[in-house]
């Protein structure tokens, strides 16, 4: 019996975006491609066509009105909200950064949990999310109650999982430190045939692609960019837009999300990515390395699996040891007098380390070897 022909059942969060959590459930769908899809909010016609082609199962909350636009305020309830009667089956992938790895598998099934970190709102990034709202003390102390109620609730439901899969060495220390378990490092998929180098002239801009969320630090690379007068071109929105935009000057441009052929274009042609926030893994300086681009990143999280600091000899980019405007601002500078030692060759090679075959082959090859049975891939 081939893992293919399992019965499987696929648990996601939220489709509401094509992201990185997306990217990799977007291999599971391919390779069990009538399998029920569990999520709690879905957006329709927002995730690719391998993803919305399946039955797909919403929670209670999706029909809320306009929750595509609040959802993220409802997490108290989402625990309960994932609280389906799964029918019969041999195994549950869930595929989790928030409260999807809760959901309780019916008896006899496996669940095998794809991490992309535990849930970050109430772990190691609260401070991120919620204390630097400058809330007063009733709705910190508000905040914190709920929070609690959540890291309780996230650590118990642990046990519902067989068997954890971390996407980095830094979610597998997450994961030991939450909920005493230990994880099989499977890194996540970067589409290296669509990111891909081209001739075309470098030009002298930075880029940033990314979701508008405080965690990211994008404040750092438009503050860096403003001191050192260099031109910036931001990808992407979300909720900090407004008060990023307050703080941009004239060489600073943004221009929302764009479609993946837009956004290659410029990794093809910028001086380099900017990645200033701490990442679970981050798929974005991979895709800029595919397309022969040097990444400056925090030296923290996931961009330590993924970016090979100068002055390695096989660098592939910058980290900078604090998240600091000076310490981002001297990293881009340092990058500037020593660029031409970054050979587009090199940084592609290293990005095929991620490439998708690599994933599938470990993924599923990991889900065979535990069911014990054969694994063969599709052509």
């Amino acid at each position: 019996m081939d893992v293919g022909s399992l019965n499987v059942i696929l648990i996601h969060d939220w489709l509401t975006g094509m992201r990185g959590g997306e990217k990799v459930l977007e291999s599971l769908c391919r390779r069990w491609p009538t399998a029920p899809l569990y999520t709690l909010i879905h957006k329709p016609g927002s995730c690719s066509k391998t993803i919305e082609d399946r039955p797909i199962v919403t929670s209670i909350l999706n029909k809320l009105p306009w929750v595509h636009s609040y959802y993220r305020y409802l997490l108290p309830f989402m625990p309960w909200a994932v609280g389906w009667t799964l029918p019969t089956c041999d195994a549950v992938i869930s595929s989790s950064h928030c409260v999807a790895k809760g959901v309780t598998p019916p008896e006899g099934a496996l669940h095998f949990c794809y991490c992309h970190t535990p849930m970050r709102y109430a772990w190691h990034m609260q401070e991120s999310y919620f204390d630097e709202r400058g809330w007063g003390w009733p709705k910190r102390w508000l905040a914190n109650l709920v929070l609690a109620r959540l890291r309780d609730w996230d650590r118990r439901s642990a046990d519902r999982v067989s068997h954890f899969i971390a996407n980095s060495h830094v979610v597998r220390q997450r994961i030991r430190d939450c909920y005493d378990r230990d994880a099989v490092v499977i890194h996540p998929p970067a589409d290296t045939h669509f990111y891909c180098p081209a001739d075309v002239v470098r030009e002298n801009y930075y880029l940033i692609l990314s979701a508008f969320a405080p965690y990211k630090r994008l404040d750092l690379a438009i503050e860096a960019c403003k001191k050192l007068g260099r031109k910036l071109v931001v990808i992407g929105s979300g909720q900090d837009e407004s008060k990023l935009r307050a703080i941009a000057d004239a060489n600073i441009e943004f221009l929302g999300w764009q479609p993946d052929e837009v956004l290659r274009d410029h990794l093809r042609r910028c001086a380099a990515l900017l990645f200033p926030g701490e990442e679970d893994f981050g798929i974005v300086p991979v895709e800029a390395q595919a397309c022969g681009t040097p990444v400056i990143a925090f030296g923290k999280g996931g961009a330590t699996e993924t970016v090979v600091p100068w002055p390695r000899p096989d660098a592939t980019g910058m980290w900078f040891d604090e998240q600091t405007i000076d310490c981002l601002a001297s990293a881009m500078e340092s990058f500037e007098q020593h660029r031409a030692a970054f050979d587009p060759q090199r940084l592609r090679k290293h990005a095929l380390q991620f490439r998708l075959e690599r994933f599938e082959e470990e993924l599923f090859g990991f889900v065979a070897k535990v069911m014990g049975l054969e694994q063969r891939l599709a052509a």
